[in-house]
């Protein structure tokens, strides 16, 4: 039930400036985006600031606010919390500072403008980017569409607005920034977004604890006596199965959320356009505060809702919503801005989805197949078409509610890390790596998934396709999980199998000036 004070056009005005706040840095960022370089990676020249918030507005999307708080601090009360603090700690810090400065190295000295680009340079190899690029396409479409099922429910709940108009709002407002001013609107728009996201969620806690149901520190006193603590059980389950007990649960996500964004495009992108090493060590501390803010605020908020709800609703998605809506202390004006808090989330990642596709099949795809001797400026053009394309296509299975694409979008996450986390860290740090363990990765994870899927639905009592397709799916972040730990173990077992049949064959994994650009790599990184 909507319980708000004040008038309705408060929320309007804030919802009206932040459509002209976009729309303004889309016309002002065009100068940057005029070449291929400006249009893809800013130019290279992203600062600190800039670049920890464009990763981390990208790092937490409008699922963080509106599904996984709510479904997970039902289940795991304040334990929750530990996975937005491991997404700080292990998600943004330690991620910094173990790729940050070496994936910008290697991407300039390779001049590679895309993940999959870089891996063709690194492992001497056209068609693992071929592959790589294919893969990033087909998983995040549906990650893109899943975005705008964030603000659905908030949209027609505060201003009357038809999840469809707000659809072609959020999709119409992207596709422009983007088409007009690229990687460097993108950034600007994401550092605009990364504030709001600062103040909604600092408004948000105060909220949720001055609420009669939390009533401060006797709500948090109350959650650990019924055994929602920071430590959750590892016994109790609705299934009778580990895997689903309140303590797994907290591990799987914890891991999959936090070494997922190691290997994602989208983030590993964020790294490519770093201006220098200074930006490197300020993004890190900067990337760091930024997920300890959003992301542990938003899991804090999830952990007090089962102070409201005893039991899971039958939608806990919408939980974090009812909440706040129902709240006698909530004016029109701050729910305007919890309302563009969620919508800066949804676009931030969604430009950031976009930008990524878009890259991958115009470089990677169209200039390394179609037509290679494309010119810097039809690329160019292609890639703003393709980032209006994208946008328009995820909105339309939106809209049309695809439950395939959906669906498959929970399992995009952990495959995409999967297929990529081994070849990206072991192609940083270790020279040995080679195209043979990149792309036994790759065809491992989505073997792996796609078995683990109709295996879990299996053991979950599933009979029929959907039902086998539905119940494994469930088991997302454990199938994640699994994956990546695999891509870790089979990239360098491959890498040396591979190594060895090509020293009998007399033949070289690793072109002469590959290998060598590496070492100097190495030495550089070392250096700095």
């Amino acid at each position: 039930m909507l319980a708000v004070t004040g008038g309705i056009w408060s929320a309007y005005l804030i919802l009206v400036l932040y459509v002209l706040a976009m729309v303004a840095v889309g016309v002002v960022t065009y100068k940057k985006s005029k070449s291929l370089d400006g249009f893809l990676l800013g130019e290279r020249g992203m600062g600190g600031w800039m670049s920890a918030f464009a990763y981390g507005t990208t790092y937490f999307s409008a699922v963080v606010f509106i599904g996984y708080a709510g479904t997970y601090g039902m289940s795991l009360g304040l334990g929750a919390v530990w996975i937005g603090i491991a997404n700080a700690i292990l998600g943004s810090l330690v991620a910094w500072l173990v790729l940050a400065k070496r994936t910008r190295s290697l991407s300039q000295r390779y001049s590679a403008s895309t993940m999959a680009e870089l891996f063709e340079k690194r492992y001497n190899s056209r068609h693992i980017k071929l592959y790589a690029a294919i893969v990033i396409f087909i998983f995040l479409i549906p990650y893109s569409t899943s975005v705008y099922q964030g603000i659905a429910y908030l949209s027609e709940a505060v201003f009357g607005l038809d999840f469809v108009w707000c659809v072609v709002i959020m999709a119409v407002l992207v596709g422009v920034y983007l088409f007009v001013g690229g990687y460097f609107a993108n950034a600007v728009s994401n550092f605009i977004q990364g504030i709001i996201m600062l103040i909604g969620v600092v408004v948000m806690i105060i909220l949720m604890l001055k609420a009669p149901e939390v009533n401060g520190i006797e709500g948090l006193k109350h959650l650990i006596d019924t055994g929602y603590g920071f430590f959750p059980d590892a016994e109790t389950t609705a299934t009778g199965s580990w895997f689903d007990s309140p303590a797994a649960q907290l591990i799987f996500n914890l891991l999959l959320t936090s070494f997922g964004i190691w290997a994602v495009p989208q983030s590993v992108q964020k790294f490519f356009a770093i201006r220098n090493d200074r930006a490197v060590l300020q993004g890190s501390v900067i990337s760091t505060f930024f997920a300890l803010i959003v992301g542990g605020g938003a899991y804090f908020n999830g952990s007090l809702a089962r102070l409201f709800y005893p039991e899971m609703p039958a939608d806990p998605s919408n939980i974090i919503p009812n909440i706040l809506l129902s709240n006698e202390m909530m004016s029109y004006a701050v729910l305007g801005l919890i309302f563009v808090l969620v919508l800066s989330a949804s676009m931030s990642t969604l430009s950031s989805l976009a930008l990524v596709s878009s890259s991958s099949v115009c470089m990677d795809i169209y200039r390394g197949y179609i037509n290679k001797g494309a010119t810097d400026k039809q690329v160019n053009l292609l890639a703003r078409i393709l980032c209006f394309v994208f946008v328009i296509i995820s909105a339309v299975f939106a809209i049309f509610e695809v439950d395939a694409i959906v669906t498959l979008m929970s399992l995009s996450w952990g495959t995409l890390s999967g297929c990529f986390l081994g070849p990206y860290v072991y192609g940083l740090y270790w020279k040995r790596a080679n195209k043979v363990g990149a792309y036994a990765s790759v065809t491992a994870t989505l073997a792996t998934t796609i078995t683990l899927i109709f295996v879990f639905g299996k053991i979950g009592g599933g009979e029929s396709f959907t039902e086998l397709l539905s119940l494994g799916i469930k088991r997302a972040p454990v199938i994640g999980v699994f994956c990546m730990v695999e891509s870790m173990i089979v990239t360098p077992i491959a890498s040396l199998i591979g190594e060895a049949v090509a020293k009998r064959k007399g033949v070289a994994l690793n072109a002469p000036e590959v290998a060598e650009k590496e070492e100097v790599a190495e030495t550089v990184a070392a250096n700095e």
